[in-house]
């Protein structure tokens, strides 16, 4: 099957060449400053996101929702930013940028627990399902304790963990009688998906770390824009959670 070779090209010079799976790739100067770019420009719309929820809140648990949501998404862009910042201006000080990597990975899951957090939160589950309000958090804790002790040890199951928090939860979301904004998570999601086909291909297409930056924005408006419209902008949110 032919493949485009894009270092014979006149992009070749904005990528590096592809390290093995034992390595951490490098960016150039030109993908370093496209990674900070491409997350950094969507922490003040995320902020502003965040607040605006928690200014539609009605009652207790939408306020608590939308605190969890909004720090998850800012914290996620805020995080990827700093990280790749720091990688860029201080990869001289290589203990500083790992401890940076790893924080970056563990915000992942936690991004995933608090975008789920809003659905299972205010929206009325199965018997079954309501188990995963707290369970989410759970998974997200124990991702980010692998993180904590297996750093980059094994890059197909740091995917594969990754792709297990963000499936499960999305399954038992199946579960809700109230089935707007289903849609919209499945796009958003999609988005996700298509995007580690860029994660996957640094070394291999110019700026493809950035442009899987790109598909998470992405993913992340629409699931934004799901909750804002069917749990918060409409009020017609069915549940709240009896304590």
């Amino acid at each position: 099957m032919y493949s485009m070779d894009f270092r014979r090209t006149k992009l070749g010079r904005f990528m590096n060449n592809r390290v093995p799976s034992s390595k951490r790739y490098q960016p150039t100067e030109y993908e370093h400053a496209a990674n900070c770019a491409t997350h950094g420009f969507w922490i003040i719309p995320s902020i502003l996101g965040g607040s605006m929820l928690h200014f539609l809140s009605d009652d207790q648990w939408e306020t608590i929702s939308a605190w969890m949501y909004g720090i998850g998404l800012s914290g996620l862009f805020i995080m990827s930013t700093m990280f790749h910042t720091v990688s860029w201006k201080k990869s001289h000080l290589r203990k500083v940028e790992q401890r940076f990597h790893m924080c970056d990975r563990m915000v992942i899951y936690f991004f995933i627990a608090a975008s789920y957090a809003p659905w299972l939160n205010l929206r009325e589950l199965g018997p079954w399902a309501v188990h995963m309000r707290w369970l989410v958090w759970i998974m997200a804790c124990a991702g980010s304790a692998y993180v904590f002790f297996f750093h980059e040890k094994n890059k197909i199951l740091d995917l594969l963990c990754y792709t297990a928090m963000g499936s499960v939860p999305a399954v038992v979301l199946l579960s809700m009688p109230n089935r707007e904004g289903v849609l919209e998570l499945s796009v958003g999601g999609l988005f996700y998906c298509l995007g580690v086909v860029f994660f996957k291909s640094d070394g291999l297409i110019p700026f493809a770390h950035a442009i899987w930056h790109v598909f998470v924005a992405v993913g992340a408006a629409i699931h934004y824009y799901a909750i804002w419209k069917y749990l918060y902008a409409t009020g017609t949110c069915q549940i709240k959670i009896s304590r």
